[in-house]
């Protein structure tokens, strides 16, 4: 998503390459995103970065998405009907420069196009080759079950992943949507991991002038500080940065593959890769979930 408006073109095709080296070939992108230059900018960026060598290509685990306007502004450019579907995976596999992606994710939720239309046009974008697999994204736990029922009366595949809003801050899908998603054997790829950089050291850096928030974040830092401040002095006792802390926590979760990192720079890349050799025991575990509170399985959250 950083591709793009905060990422030059070079920067961002190094940090590609980075990734590959090593061992990251998950890569997950939008058709919107680049909004700030342009809506498909970021789709692009990674086509050319393909284009340079097939073998770019050739390594990744591509994902993309569709729902969002892509500055028409007319009926059917937008959100899941066939005729979106079918003009958005054509125009996206132009920008990607590549004849199919491996993971097609529904960007949100369409609550006026029935599933049947939605399996429909997924069914014959798998036939042309031009998709592998489907998923979800900012979905709730009962529409991956209506997404998941309506496949299995089509004796589709369904839904494979979804994307979610997930980290220790902002944890609601604890609640009912990665209980739906382990029981119909989806993957979940959290999405904003760090909380828009609030999980990353953010009081540090505001102490040593690195860092200025402003707005919607600077009032959730207000609001959150003591419970970050706890969170920060914590990671300094384990030895690891705030942020690598955060990312390591979710790969503990039993219902996640991998969290979304979207660096915008080497340095977040390489600090993102460190968080996978991090070992959390129970303890520690345990005064995260003190610090950060999470929620019980439904009904039990909110039910004896």
């Amino acid at each position: 998503m950083n591709f793009g408006p905060h990422t030059e073109v070079g920067d961002a095709h190094a940090i590609m390459e980075r990734a590959h080296d090593v061992g990251i070939n998950f890569f997950d992108t939008a058709n919107g995103y680049g909004r700030s230059i342009y809506p498909g900018r970021t789709e692009e960026i990674i086509g050319e970065w393909f284009a340079k060598d097939a073998k770019n290509r050739e390594k990744t685990v591509l994902a993309t998405k569709v729902y969002g306007d892509m500055g028409q502004d007319w009926p059917n450019t937008s959100r899941l009907s066939a005729l979106n579907i079918r003009r958005a995976l054509d125009a996206s596999l132009k920008r990607l420069q590549t004849d199919y992606v491996d993971l097609y994710q529904f960007h949100h939720i369409d609550r006026n196009t029935p599933w049947e239309e939605i399996w429909q046009a997924m069914e014959v974008a798998v036939q042309q080759g031009k998709v592998l697999y489907a998923g979800s994204s900012n979905f709730a736990g009962w529409h991956i079950a209506q997404a998941q029922e309506a496949a299995a009366r089509r004796n589709y595949a369904g839904l494979v992943s979804e994307q979610s809003l997930y980290n220790l801050i902002q944890r609601d899908v604890e609640r009912e949507l990665l209980p739906a998603a382990q029981a119909y054997g989806l993957g979940v790829i959290p999405w904003s991991p760090l909380h828009g950089g609030l999980l990353g050291g953010v009081i540090r850096k505001e102490n040593e002038g690195v860092r200025r928030l402003e707005g919607r974040a600077k009032e959730t830092l207000d609001k959150l500080r003591p419970q970050i401040e706890q969170y920060e002095a914590f990671a300094d006792e384990l030895g690891h940065e705030p942020g690598e802390l955060a990312l390591a926590w979710l790969l503990h979760q039993p219902a996640v593959t991998g969290p979304i990192v979207g660096p915008r720079t080497m340095e977040q890349l390489e600090s993102a890769v460190r968080a996978v050799e991090i070992k959390l025991d129970e303890k520690t575990l345990t005064r995260l979930d003190e610090i950060f509170p999470g929620y019980k399985t439904a009904p039990e959250d909110y039910a004896w």
